[in-house]
């Protein structure tokens, strides 16, 4: 096979035995090697045998520079620029796909970490934590850092700042404006207005409400993204990391100072 595989595969596909050209397109793809991948490449097309093409155009892509050397690329300049076409469309193809997939991994963690601070702030404002808690209880005493939650400590300092910062009033706070797109992402999600004990939770899910006709749905996109994330979390259950800043537009988690 490492010596006729290439000619094998070529008969196999003239005469139609489409058992040996399987096999030989399987033991093709494992030696592919930078030096043939374009011989091999040209063949895969004309044989019609699209795995063996695909795991060639996979290596082209991953060690373009070095079969861009190669005098099988020099010929394909020369004499197959449609196939040079459709290497460099594929290797543009993959570069966007590995963009689309970074930048949905980060949305995704983004909705992690919004969920896990919606459950942050139900604890701090049910149970109370190291320095913030509910109006009719103490805070604690304690000094250690929360071990239920990664922005625990980033969410109290967001919300005492948020009670005593007085350009709030005016709209004029990021820091402020963070907190009550907190508090209002809360109760959309919320599904016991009544009792629960977050702040303004039913007054914002009364004016949602009232205002139903006319909600964002971008707001409704972002509400879904959350509960399914926090969903998909709670069954991993990850473990608590260290809290850090996150650059981003609405980024409830980034540590703040009052």
């Amino acid at each position: 096979m490492q010596k006729y595989g290439i000619h094998l595969l070529a008969l196999s596909h003239v005469f139609s035995v489409p058992k040996l050209k399987q096999r030989c397109a399987k033991e093709l793809a494992q030696g592919l090697m930078v030096e043939t991948v374009v011989d091999v490449l040209q063949l895969a097309r004309l044989c019609d045998a699209p795995e063996l093409y695909l795991k060639g155009m996979k290596l082209a892509a991953r060690k373009f520079k070095a079969v861009e050397k190669t005098e099988g690329y020099k010929f394909l300049q020369k004499h197959d620029p449609w196939l040079e076409l459709e290497i460099l469309q594929f290797i543009e193809e993959n570069e966007l796909r590995k963009k689309r997939t970074k930048k949905q991994k980060e949305e995704q963690k983004l909705y992690i970490q919004l969920g896990e601070a919606m459950d942050c702030l139900v604890h701090i404002c049910t149970e109370g934590c190291t320095s913030v808690g509910p109006y009719d209880m103490e805070p604690s005493k304690k000094k250690e850092p929360c071990k239920r939650f990664s922005t625990c400590r980033c969410l109290q300092l967001l919300i005492k700042h948020f009670a005593t910062c007085k350009k709030r009033v005016n709209g004029g706070c990021s820091k402020c404006k963070r907190m009550w797109q907190l508090l209002k992402l809360h109760a959309s999600m919320c599904e016991q207005p009544a009792k629960c004990r977050v702040p303004l939770c039913r007054q914002f899910k009364l004016k949602m409400q009232q205002e139903k006709k006319g909600d964002d749905a971008k707001w409704r996109l972002l509400v879904r993204k959350v509960v399914l994330a926090k969903t998909i979390s709670s069954l991993s259950l990850p473990k608590p990391q260290e809290c850090k800043p996150i650059q981003h537009a609405f980024s409830p988690m980034s540590c703040v100072h009052p």
